[in-house]
């Protein structure tokens, strides 16, 4: 049993059963046993690999798409250049490469990262070092610039509420004790105002999840993006709706049991994104949802794709034809991964994610 283990499974046996959501937290960022608070787990050696560590395709297109986004808006001066969870730091260093001969674009920018681990912060220091990013815990304390903001499975990663149908009403799925062991369970069954649409759409026994801490993040980014300008990029794994279970533990690119040695797995759930344009609503535009492929495609990543083919060759060009499979591919991220974004009233959206 872990250390985080027996820490909860105390908690519990003192204060009753937790919601997934506290569950979540605690596996992922406790300060001394968090999965993330503890480790860098990306790329082949780590639990999994994200886009980013994929191809470096992924983070010149995403920069490339948020520089004309600025450029379409007039060039603000200053402007603030953010990701969410920027992992190693790698999507970033591609964007900013990609992106120096964009005229007064980096002088017009500022880099700030929404990043808790000290782990993941001390890495994209490292990685980032010819630059002076700022660090943020959240998105509230972002400066109130025109922002330009990317986040790439980061909506994914952030603690949820599961919520089971039973009649006009929802049980809630909580970690609880049995035989002294972490098992789920569910609490008695009660109204919930919130899910009151769902009542059309589902029948008792189905699973729908939410996810708390979406909106204020949401929220932030489109206050200043509705006020000062710019463009923030979702890109996840999910789909309009919730609808299911989708919580999932993922240790050495493997699925794992999500009860059995926490804080030792990543924990991810599929992104609602009707909830994330409807925290949007009101301050700033959305897009329609654009499968990442579409919106690689769009971008021209098959042309980049065959420009950097040019001066490869054996083992490399095998494995730059499987990234670029893997990135666009219907049974890869292609069609799994999803994009929206959020823009002003009255500008046009970003780059790839027309109508």
């Amino acid at each position: 049993m872990t250390a985080l283990a027996e820490i909860l499974r105390a908690e519990i046996a003192a204060t009753g059963p937790m919601r997934l959501d506290a569950y979540m937290a605690a596996c992922l960022m406790h300060p001394e046993h968090g999965y993330y608070a503890t480790r860098d787990p990306f790329g082949e050696k780590g639990d999994f690999i994200t886009a980013p560590e994929i191809s470096q395709m992924f983070g010149e297109l995403t920069g490339l798409c948020l520089a004309q986004a600025w450029l379409d808006q007039g060039a603000p001066n200053p402007v603030a250049l953010v990701e969410l969870g920027p992992g190693r730091g790698t999507l970033m260093a591609d964007a900013l490469r990609a992106t120096r001969g964009v005229p007064g674009f980096h002088d017009a920018l500022q880099v700030h990262l929404v990043e808790t681990s000290p782990a993941l912060r001390a890495r994209q220091a490292d990685t980032l070092s010819g630059h002076t990013p700022t660090w943020h815990d959240s998105a509230d304390t972002l400066p109130d610039l025109p922002t330009l903001s990317v986040a790439n499975e980061f909506f994914d990663a952030l603690p949820i509420r599961q919520f089971q149908r039973q009649g006009d009403g929802w049980c809630e799925r909580v970690v609880g004790l049995s035989d002294d062991t972490l098992a789920l369970g569910l609490n008695a069954k009660r109204i919930e105002p919130t899910l009151a649409h769902r009542l059309d759409d589902t029948a008792d026994g189905v699973i729908v999840e939410t996810c708390p801490a979406a909106a204020p993040v949401i929220n932030a980014l489109a206050r200043r993006i509705g006020s000062r300008g710019g463009a923030a990029l979702v890109i996840d794994y999910g789909d309009w709706r919730s609808l299911g279970d989708t919580l999932q533990a993922v240790r050495g690119h493997d699925r794992a049991d999500i009860l059995a040695a926490p804080g030792t797995a990543d924990l991810s759930a599929h992104v609602d994104f009707e909830a994330l344009t409807h925290a949007a609503r009101g301050t700033c535009n959305t897009t329609r949802l654009a499968p990442q492929a579409l919106f690689l495609s769009r971008l021209g990543i098959t042309q980049r794709a065959e420009a950097l083919a040019v001066n490869m060759s054996g083992p490399k060009l095998e494995a730059h034809h499987a990234a670029f499979h893997r990135l666009t591919g219907r049974d890869e991220m292609g069609t799994l991964f999803k994009v929206m974004a959020l823009y002003p009233e009255g500008a046009a959206p970003p780059p790839g994610l027309e109508p």
